[in-house]
């Protein structure tokens, strides 16, 4: 049997430039790669891109909402939904009639409408004290409503509190400020990342993404993206700090460009971690990103390390994370 040639014939079209930033854009595409004064990602993760053309019903997702919500936001909507709810059967009870709830005293209860709220709430809550009850067919179809939705409150409001807590998610800090700091013989490109909770992450893996306006050739300008190789672009253990650097050699994207030229081409240094929870075994991931403006030139990162003294452990400050010196 003949040998069969797979190498690529002289005569193939060539991939032009733009097929192969459209191959390390990392999904942003070629309308995004155009657009100017626009930041790609945002400092704490999030992306800058808003999407139209639904309606609020096909956009509406409260599961997921309310997971990545913070938790005075989450805790706010549980609050409000609980007081609404109850409102609402208050109102309910006052429109079934002056006679549907019997028992207590009305003056003590603080009026008709502060009984029927109250009411409401030992109804919702499945409590009970048994001093008033509802009388009458309306009242007690009220009643059979609320307790139904109370139990299906309380599964969900449970469910969503154990998911948020039981949901492995990283919590990296990242300097504020990128440096520009003398490495060796040279300089490189470093920024410093700590991890603010308890938890370990194990086998910790950074990525580093260069990405800047250049001419497509066409009298326009076109955002380019270079993977930046990295001194160290993974880590065993991540118990400490760890300041990812970048040297900057005669092929990095910052050699011969200056701060003035590194803003001109709007450049954004995108950042992706991911590593696994121990306390989970799963993967989590964080990300963040620096633009020209946010790097210092002729600096480095100050030391974390606070001294032992006698039997105390090494202790890294993490309030000193952003702190850096000129040099």
């Amino acid at each position: 049997m003949a040998d069969v040639d797979f190498t690529v014939s002289p005569l193939a079209p060539r991939r032009t430039a733009d097929e192969e930033t459209i191959d390390r854009d990392l999904g942003f595409g070629a309308v995004v790669s155009r657009q100017r004064k626009q930041r790609l990602l945002n400092p704490n993760g999030s992306f800058n891109v808003s999407r139209s053309g639904l309606g609020w019903l096909e956009m509406l997702a409260p599961y997921q909402q309310l997971l990545t919500i913070s938790w005075p936001g989450y805790l706010g909507v549980a609050v409000g939904i609980y007081f609404i709810v109850n409102l609402l059967f208050a109102l309910a009870y006052l429109a079934a009639g002056p006679e549907s709830l019997v028992g207590g005293d009305t003056a003590m209860a603080g009026g008709p409408f502060a009984r029927a709220f109250f009411f409401s709430v030992q109804t919702f809550a499945t409590i009970g004290y048994g001093q008033i009850g509802p009388h009458g067919l309306p009242a007690n179809l009220l009643v059979t409503l609320e307790a139904l939705v109370g139990l299906i409150f309380q599964a969900l409001a449970t469910g969503l509190l154990f998911a948020r807590f039981s949901r492995p998610t990283a919590s990296i800090i990242f300097s504020r400020h990128a440096v520009i700091a003398p490495y060796r013989d040279g300089l490189s490109f470093q920024f410093r990342i700590a991890n603010r909770r308890r938890s370990e992450l194990l086998q910790l893996e950074a990525q580093v993404l260069f990405s800047a306006m250049e001419p497509d050739g066409r009298g326009g300008t076109v955002r380019r993206y270079a993977a930046l190789p990295l001194e160290r672009n993974r880590v065993t253990f991540f118990p400490l700090s760890w300041t990812i650097v970048h040297p900057i050699d005669d092929s990095s994207p910052f050699a011969k460009r200056t701060l003035q030229a590194l803003i001109d081409a709007e450049a954004e240094i995108l950042v992706l971690l991911s590593g696994t929870d121990d306390t989970y075994s799963q993967t989590v991931h964080s990300r963040s990103s620096y633009r020209a403006d946010e790097i210092r030139w002729n600096a480095r990162f100050s030391s974390m390390f606070v001294t032992p003294n006698g039997p105390t452990p090494l202790t890294v400050d993490i309030s000193r994370l952003h702190d850096y010196e000129h040099v």
